[in-house]
C-alpha cells in the first residue's frame, strides 16, 4: 500500500509540472472532496468547484483508498461519524486519509473546512486542537475574517489584509495550542486567517465568536500546502448566499496551481 501511495504521488508531482505552464482551454483541475458518514458540505463544495469555479470536482468515499487524479483535496464540513469521543477523532482513521497524507506530503493542495479543519488536527496534520466554543453554544452567522498571509495555494489571489465576510457553523471551533505553538504559528507567518471587526480590520474580544486564541480562524502547514480553517468559504461563493468572498479560495488554488513558482514548490 506505501508503495501504491509513493507511485499516485510521484505521479501527481508530475502532472503539477505539467500545469505549471497553466492549464489548456480543456484543461481543468481535478477537486476530490473527501466524504465521510456525516458530513454535509461535501455537495456544497463540489458545487462550488464545479459549477461555480467551473472545474472538475468528485467525491470519494472514506472508505476508499485512492484520490484518483485529484489536484486538489477538500475535507468539507459536517458531523463525521456523528462527533462521537471527539470532533475528527474517528474520522482520523478512516482508509482515504492514508491517501491524503501521501497527497500532502508530496505537496498537494488540501483544504480542511470546519470538520475539516478538525479532521487535520486530529490526524497530526496540522498542529493544536478545537476546543467547545466559548458560549458553550453551536453558532451560524457570517464573520469577517482577515487574510493573514497570500502565500498559500488558498489565497494566492488574496490580498494581505483583505477582509472576507464568510459563515461559521460549529460547536467546537475554539481553537487551542500552547503559547509555544502560537509562537511559531505567528512567527513562522502560519495563521493564515484571523476573526476580526468587520469595521476596524482589527482583532477583538467581540469579534472572536469562538473564543479561539489569538482570534485564529485558520492555519496553515509548514510547508503550507495543507489549509485548515472554520469559517465556510463555500457556503460564500455566490451573492445570493449573502456573500461571494468565499469565492476567491478556489480561485486562488487554480491560481497556484497554474502559477510555475507555486507548482515547482508544492512539487518538490
Amino acid at each position: 500500500m506505501a508503495e501504491s501511495h509513493e507511485s499516485a504521488a510521484a505521479s501527481k508531482a508530475s502532472r503539477w509540472q505539467a500545469l505549471a505552464g497553466g492549464p489548456s482551454a480543456n484543461q481543468k483541475m481535478k477537486f476530490a472532496v473527501i466524504v465521510f458518514p456525516g458530513s454535509n458540505c461535501d455537495h456544497d463544495a463540489y458545487h462550488a468547484a464545479k459549477h461555480v469555479l467551473g472545474q472538475e470536482a468528485e467525491f470519494v468515499w472514506h472508505k476508499d483508498t485512492s484520490l484518483g487524479a485529484a489536484d486538489v483535496v477538500i475535507l468539507p464540513g459536517g458531523f463525521a461519524h456523528g462527533d462521537y469521543l471527539r470532533t475528527g477523532a474517528i474520522a482520523r482513521f478512516s482508509p482515504v486519509m492514508a491517501a491524503v497524507r501521501a497527497f500532502a506530503d508530496a505537496g498537494g493542495p488540501v483544504l480542511g473546512v470546519c470538520n475539516g479543519f478538525q479532521i487535520l488536527l486530529e490526524s497530526g496534520l496540522l498542529p493544536g486542537a478545537m476546543l467547545r466554543n466559548r458560549g458553550l453554544k453551536f453558532i451560524c452567522e457570517h464573520v469577517s475574517v482577515r487574510v493573514e498571509q497570500v502565500d498559500t495555494p488558498f489565497t494566492a489571489a488574496c490580498s494581505a489584509g483583505q477582509i472576507l465576510s464568510i459563515p461559521i457553523n460549529h460547536g467546537e471551533g475554539n481553537y487551542f495550542a500552547s503559547d509555544d505553538v502560537l509562537d511559531a504559528l505567528e512567527r513562522d507567518r502560519r495563521v493564515v486567517f484571523r476573526y476580526v471587526d468587520a469595521a476596524t480590520g482589527q482583532p477583538s474580544e467581540a469579534s472572536n465568536p469562538n473564543g479561539a486564541a489569538r482570534s485564529i480562524a485558520g492555519i496553515c502547514s509548514e510547508r503550507r500546502n495543507v489549509v485548515g480553517m472554520m469559517p465556510h468559504p463555500e457556503r460564500a461563493c455566490e451573492p445570493m448566499l449573502g456573500s461571494g468572498d468565499g469565492l476567491v479560495l478556489f480561485e486562488s488554488v487554480v491560481r497556484a496551481l497554474s502559477s510555475a513558482g507555486a507548482v515547482g514548490t508544492a512539487a518538490r
